[in-house]
């Protein structure tokens, strides 16, 4: 069988686990009050039928305010009765949506005489691809194929997304904010993305995946949010869960070093303990979660060949053997003040210590003669720290609440980078340091209040973010690569309040949501004085981010979602750095202090149909991005130096088509299919770049139509045992100027509970096939470039978990 059909072999027969499981338990509340006077009447009988044959669901009585509750009821239709001594029976059809966890039917009022028929319209909350099509909620230890790893390896085989470069794309797009808990934190970054590579799945319960957010949220991220819930439990009594789980990679060489430089790192060893505990007591609760992830990897092992319009040619290669140790923890506490009130204080610290040995060597592509050769050594320790109060007042009605939060965030970014540069004619030592300490408060006050036929939200938000940034290089005597006028100071300040209103409305054919977000945004960044190029900049707007959508429920089976959504993406702190970076001998990446936010507006069409034994959703989207941040690279001088510099490029484009399919074949095999296709478009733009000297730039307009697959099967084997394969394929797609090739992975798990439940066996593996090459190439003013990055994807993990 040749290797293509192979490949349509494996995508043919092999389908995902199906993630999607749904939670549908509603808190049913009203009042019921005497009609003349308007008195709460106690201890009155509630009960709650099924309408097609009267059939018991639940039953209650009213409190002595006349309050009543009947929880965890499924969305559908009912009829709810009322009865009490000396008032003439109530009885009405009910219906009970699927827009909010929590209702109030308002006041029903009772009298001798007269009968309320009129119909009560209640809503509700369920989770997975949600009725209203906004949200989809996969558990992390379902995904067999990648426990053990990393969060940016689990999230690899979630429908809809995709992972480059360290980074996670939902449609193709990477601008996506990432939330801890419902929070943007250090450890994930408040701008850009960061750290998902390192942040162990072990530590998470749940992955959401917001692609129309509502107001309710941070208007960053065009493409979408994902949130990343940590695992807490809140079970009375001592209880918790430990892990540990080890694996290799890098199992052989795949593509041999150029000549002169270290080897390649292989049998990579990974491991990773967890520890997850609790204990809760009347009115405390104690919790703590602690995870270290130690790994060893071949980081990039990436073949570059460089041709210049004057004939010259390059070949080089950049090796990075990366080893890793990152330790992440949470304790706190809830405290239980009464049924009204909790106060929750908690903390989260981790360090991330990262060591690169990296070798770049260069040599002549005609001549084969050696030009130079790099080796450094990159040493940084990432400490972060966030100190949390999160207050809760619960009214008298469920789910009517006041929430207050206080979060302060606290990390530093502490850099060394060593190098040697030997050249035919000499060798240079020269290095460079760097600290980074970013200092973020926030404060937000949440208001929700159920209606009678939706949900209220509304709050607001204020942000301070400083990070003062100081660059020190240190150059040789003779012959330094240094730009030396280009180091010092710099501080990043950003001030951000906000205010928002978000309101659904359900009946029993339709739903409707309208949300409007309000942002001040006010952004400095103050420059060393001596630097020889970048003068201080910022930027300030005041915008509104309104949000729609609109739910037509065909049937019980067949619902209809159309959406808008207006958002923004700030240029992080790192894309306006001032200093030169010099992690690869001749691409340097520069920032730019005058780089604009790019805002979006977005437009979506979702149709979900669900059958007895699987389900099908369906989007089709448009993105119009305008003033898009990206990088472009370019060469100013005779030096064959690219400079990798940020900039707004214009407005471009994202139209495309979602497909999520899953069907149960058998009571032991579950198939999931994802497929998302879409067509980018960067229209042409001309920039004026500023470092190292004034130079204008123009790039053509870029197109292309790309998309990936996703497919997986999961088993089961009787009732302790488990298996998932997972294919992927991802089709070519343009980057900024050029393009990247196709890729495709083949991943398989297996895991099987033990010890009356408590325990569990998992075993896995990574690109089964070692297919995974990123393969790109780049086009600019008087060069271009092909690579292929040979870096390490394949992984054998195996672990132990225990419960109690």
């Amino acid at each position: 069988m040749t290797k293509i059909n192979l490949i349509i072999f494996l995508l043919t027969m092999l389908l995902p686990l199906g993630l999607m499981a749904q939670k549908s338990a509603i808190s049913v509340s009203g009042t019921i009050k005497d009609k003349i006077s308007e008195a709460a009447l106690p201890f009155v009988n509630v009960v709650l039928k099924k309408s097609d044959d009267s059939s018991f669901v639940a039953g209650t009585i009213s409190n002595d305010k006349g309050l009543f509750t009947m929880a965890d009821i499924a969305p559908g239709d009912y009829l709810i009765e009322i009865t009490n001594i000396g008032y003439t029976k109530y009885a009405a059809p009910l219906f009970v949506g699927s827009n909010s966890e929590f209702i109030d039917i308002g006041s029903i009022l009772l009298q001798e005489s007269v009968q309320q028929l009129n119909e009560v319209v209640v809503t509700g909350e369920q989770d997975a691809i949600s009725g209203a099509l906004d949200k989809k909620t996969y558990a992390v230890d379902d995904n067999v194929s990648q426990s053990g790893g990393s969060v940016l390896q689990s999230m690899n085989n979630l429908p809809g997304i995709t992972t480059q470069n360290g980074k996670v794309q939902l449609r193709g797009n990477d601008q996506v904010m990432v939330l801890i808990d419902g929070k943007q934190t250090a450890i994930t970054g408040f701008g850009n993305q960061r750290g998902l590579d390192n942040i162990p799945s072990s530590a998470v319960e749940k992955i959401e995946i917001i692609n129309n957010p509502s107001a309710k949220y941070d208007a960053n991220g065009n493409a979408g949010i994902i949130n990343i819930i940590l695992k807490k439990e809140e079970q009375h009594g001592f209880n918790g869960k430990i892990g540990l789980s080890a694996g290799l990679g890098a199992l052989w060489v795949r593509q041999e070093n150029l000549p002169g430089i270290r080897p390649q790192y292989q049998a990579t060893p990974k491991i990773n303990p967890s520890v997850s505990l609790n204990y809760r007591k009347k009115k405390v609760n104690l919790f703590l979660q602690a995870d270290n992830l130690y790994t060893e990897t071949l980081n990039k092992n990436e073949f570059v060949t460089r041709t210049y319009d004057d004939g010259t040619v390059i070949d080089q290669q950049l090796k990075r053997n990366r080893d890793t140790n990152f330790f992440n923890s949470t304790v706190g506490l809830d405290w239980f003040i009464d049924d009204n009130n909790t106060l929750t204080v908690s903390g989260m610290f981790s360090q991330e210590s990262i060591k690169d040995y990296g070798d770049q060597p260069f040599f002549n592509g005609s001549t084969g003669e050696s030009l130079r050769l790099w080796q450094f050594l990159e040493d940084e320790v990432l400490t972060a720290a966030m100190a949390s109060l999160a207050y809760e007042h619960k009214y008298q009605q469920p789910g009517h609440k006041l929430n207050i939060g206080f979060n302060y965030t606290f990390d530093r970014e502490d850099e060394k980078y060593f190098f040697d540069n030997t050249l035919p004619d000499f060798t240079t030592q020269e290095s460079f340091f760097l600290i980074a300490d970013q200092k973020v408060a926030d404060f937000t006050l949440d208001y929700t209040k159920p209606m009678k036929h939706g949900l209220l939200e509304t709050g607001i938000k204020f942000r301070r973010r400083t990070i003062p940034t100081d660059m020190k290089f240190n150059p040789s005597e003779t012959n330094s690569i240094l730009d030396t006028a280009a180091d010092g100071r710099a501080t990043y300040k950003e001030t951000i309040p906000a205010l928002y209103g978000n309101y659904t409305y359900e009946v029993k054919k339709l739903e409707a949501e309208i949300g409007l977000r309000v942002e001040y945004v006010e952004v400095t960044y103050d420059v060393d004085v001596n630097h020889n190029t970048y003068q201080s900049d910022g930027y300030n707007y005041l915008q509104p981010f309104p949000n729609a959508r609109i739910t037509y429920k065909l049937n019980e089976r067949n619902r209809l979602s159309a959406f808008y959504n207006r958002r923004v993406d700030r240029p992080d702190e790192v894309d306006i750095r001032i200093f030169p970076k010099y992690d690869d001998a001749e691409i340097i990446k520069v920032g730019n202090p005058a780089l604009q936010p790019q805002f979006t507006n977005s437009f979506e069409l979702g149709y979900k149909h669900v059958w007895g034994k699987g389900d099908f959703y369906g989007a089709a989207y448009h993105r119009i991005l305008d003033g898009t941040i990206t990088r472009v690279a370019v060469t100013v001088d005779t030096t064959n130096l690219i400079y990798n510099i940020s900039q707004n490029a214009g407005k471009s484009y994202n139209t495309g088509v979602e497909i999520v399919l899953s069907q149960d074949l058998s009571d032991k095999i579950n198939v999931n299919l994802n497929l998302n296709g879409y067509y980018n478009q960067i229209d042409a733009f001309t920039v004026e770049n500023k470092y190292p000297v004034d130079n204008t730039f123009t790039v053509e307009e870029q197109a292309i139509y790309s998309g990936n697959v996703k497919l997986n099967t999961n088993f089961k084997f009787g009732k302790n045992m488990e298996a998932q394969l997972t294919a992927i394929y991802l089709a070519p797609d343009i980057i900024p100027q050029g393009t990247i090739d196709s890729r495709f992975s083949l991943d398989a798990g297996v895991k099987k509970t033990i010890q009356k439940g408590n325990g569990e066996l998992f075993l896995n593996a990574t690109d089964l096939l070692n297919t995974m090459v990123i393969r790109k190439e780049i086009n600019g003013n008087n060069f271009s470039y092909t690579s292929a990055d040979y870096y390490e994807t394949q992984v054998i993990r195996f672990g132990y978990s225990y419960k109690f």
